[in-house]
């Protein structure tokens, strides 16, 4: 169900990393410096790029989770693909090796954590050791007709295949999405209101999830170069009617620091009471991992090339 719809589509991932996120870079004064808006922000370069495949939609959206496969790499050359000769042999598939590119990690603060660290590993959260961290995976829900849509970098999954009669279902997951909002509370409402709306409805409607956010709670977020800075957390709670997996409940919280004209907002939203899933303390201490990295905690690694076959 998560990610962006492309007619009946529930969704996609795309696990090619983006240049920097939402226009915040590494600055020597705060840890980030907003850049000029643009469009979209631009996929970091890859030897082949990975490409977003649509899924089908299975009558309605799985409330919790997402499903959506991208290939890393397609291979599709076929040994005497152009000369073909009456002595037909065995087809064959060159196996073909890829390099993944470099990546920044970053440690983590929370004992027994994983760290999921965003492009150039400016900043940082952590997840609990049940969830799978995919950082250089973008994902999110395209806007439709009644959905405003939501798109997050940094990413990290919990709970796959969690209900058997929703193909690809996830309990949960997180991200990093760009808010062009400067007022940190403004920011994590909106953020609340496009992940929630988004997720948990099809996008050409109707609206029946039951959305309830609630007050803003004031909080802190601590750039890389160890400043303050104020931020805000907001928590949702989500009912759908009921689907294959029965009454859907789900919680939403996002953390928005104030980093000038838009913010850096980390979102967590998980299934409640499904296998895995994070209740309001998990989400609100992964939240609260939320951070910016000093430089001398990052570290650059290339991960080992894999031959596909």
């Amino acid at each position: 169900m998560f990610g962006k719809k492309r007619r009946d589509s529930p969704g996609y991932e795309d696990n090619a990393a983006l240049d920097g996120f939402g226009g915040y870079q590494p600055s020597d004064s705060s840890g980030y410096t907003p850049a000029p808006e643009t469009p979209a922000p631009e996929p970091e370069p890859e030897p082949e790029k990975p490409a977003k495949q649509p899924m089908s939609r299975s009558g309605r959206r799985a409330m919790y989770g997402f499903f959506a496969t991208i290939g890393v790499i397609t291979v599709a050359a076929l040994a005497n693909n152009s000369d073909r000769s009456d002595s037909s042999g065995p087809t064959t598939r060159a196996p073909v090796v890829y390099t993944p590119s470099p990546r920044v990690v970053a440690p983590p603060v929370t004992e027994g954590w994983q760290s999921v660290a965003g492009k150039d590993g400016v900043y940082a959260y952590d997840v609990p050791p049940n969830w799978i961290p995919k950082p250089g995976t973008i994902h999110g829900w395209e806007k439709g007709t009644q959905v405003p849509g939501i798109t997050m970098v940094a990413s990290a999954f919990v709970g796959e295949g969690y209900c058997p009669q929703e193909k690809g279902s996830r309990v949960g997951g997180a991200g990093v999405a760009n808010i062009k909002v400067s007022d940190p509370a403004a920011a994590a409402k909106k953020a609340v209101d496009d992940l929630a709306v988004s997720a948990y409805n099809p996008e050409n409607g109707p609206l029946t999830a039951k959305i309830t956010p609630e007050p803003p709670q004031p909080a802190e977020f601590t750039l890389g170069t160890g400043k303050k800075v104020p931020a805000s957390i907001v928590f949702a709670e989500v009912v759908t009617p009921p689907g294959p997996c029965g009454v859907q409940r789900a919680l939403v919280g996002v953390l928005a620091p104030e980093l000038g004209d838009a913010s850096a907002a980390l979102a967590v939203y998980s299934g409640q009471g499904a296998p895995g899933g994070a209740d309001r303390e998990l989400i609100l201490k992964i939240l609260k991992t939320y951070r910016g990295v000093p430089e001398a905690d990052r570290k650059t690694i290339t991960p080992p090339p894999s031959t596909l076959r």
